[in-house]
This record gives C-alpha cells, sequence and structure tokens, in this order.
C-alpha cells in the first residue's frame, strides 16, 4: 500500500470514511442529523481540513471545537461516539494507506479526538472553550 501524498488521497480517505460513519449504527444518525442528505459542504470542508493537519496546506478556516460544543449542546457526543470515531476513522486509514503520513492522520486524529472530548466535557461544567 501506499502512503498518503496528496489531496486526492485525502479525499478518498475522507469519502470512505465517511461512508461508513453515515452506515455506522452510533454515529450515522449523530451525523445524519447534523449534516442532513446533502454533504456537498462537509466533506470539502474535511478535505481541506485533513490537508491542513497533515500537509499544513492554507485554505481551512473553521473551528471543529466550537462546531462539537455546539452540536453537543443539541445531542450529546460522549467519550463512545469519540472511541467509535476513531476506530473507523484508522480502520479507513489502514484500509488503504501504509506509511509516515497514514501514522499521522491516525495519530492527528487520536490527538484531535481527545482534545474535541475534554472541552466538551470542560463546556459541560460550565467552562468556557476557545476555538
Amino acid at each position: 500500500m501506499k502512503d498518503i501524498a496528496n489531496k486526492e488521497d485525502i479525499k478518498l480517505l475522507v469519502d470512505s470514511f465517511y461512508d461508513k460513519v453515515r452506515k455506522d449504527d452510533m454515529l450515522g444518525e449523530i451525523f445524519n442529523k447534523a449534516i442532513g442528505d446533502d454533504w456537498s459542504h462537509h466533506l470539502p470542508v474535511m478535505y481541506q481540513f485533513w490537508d491542513m493537519v497533515l500537509f499544513s496546506a492554507a485554505g481551512y478556516a473553521g473551528s471543529p471545537v466550537r462546531k462539537h460544543t455546539d452540536l453537543d449542546k443539541k445531542m450529546p457526543i460522549n467519550r463512545p461516539h469519540f472511541d467509535r470515531w476513531l476506530e473507523l476513522w484508522n480502520e479507513t486509514v489502514d484500509s488503504i494507506y501504509a506509511g509516515e503520513i497514514a501514522d499521522m492522520a491516525k495519530n492527528k486524529a487520536s490527538l484531535m479526538a481527545n482534545l474535541i472530548h475534554m472541552k466538551i466535557e470542560m463546556t459541560r461544567d460550565g467552562f468556557e472553550t476557545l476555538n
């Protein structure tokens, strides 16, 4: 298997991952309620996000922590959700790619899942979080 090398590889990874997420018993309902039937906006944002994370590319201008803390107020997102998200992410990466960037994608996803979960818990406890 080859490593993640460019935005086309990221697109394949993100599309494959969200195909799994949409059908997942635990995560599908959350994502489908949050995003709806039209993923044409969400997916390009995710391509840009992962391009920034993995290759320091410009173009992403979002606030993932804020989006998730706002979403948690509408429908709770708990540790098992993050664990399942990470499990699907790692399975998807490993099914398509192998190498240094693929390993980085899994490591960065783990760090993000932990950070966002921590920020959600802080927000629930009454602490304001920064983006």
